[in-house]
């Protein structure tokens, strides 16, 4: 198991009225009905794309500062971390 944290912009759609979540590093988007049940899918969507990531042994970009990403973002959007732990057993002999 493995802890991976990664910021996340929550970008409030008023058209479909939601909030649409982007992973800017990962170039993943999740969105919910409200902020809270964004967020819920927001670390499920960390979770999977990490599990995969470790399973096939998949490249993946480092995470942005969160600073760095709170300054390129507008000022009406939220920036979280989202934490995720992946779940992917490793067969005996493999780190």
């Amino acid at each position: 198991m493995k802890h991976y944290i990664y910021p996340a912009v929550f970008i409030k759609d008023t058209e479909n009225e939601n909030f649409q979540v982007l992973f800017p590093d990962l170039e993943l988007t999740t969105d919910g009905e409200t902020v809270e049940e964004a967020f819920l899918y927001a670390r499920e969507c960390l979770k999977t794309y990490f599990n995969y990531v470790e399973k096939y042994d998949f490249d993946f970009n480092f995470p942005t500062a969160f600073e760095m990403v709170k300054k390129s973002s507008n000022k009406d959007d939220y920036v979280l971390l989202i934490e995720a732990t992946t779940d992917v057993k490793k067969k005996k002999g493999e780190e």
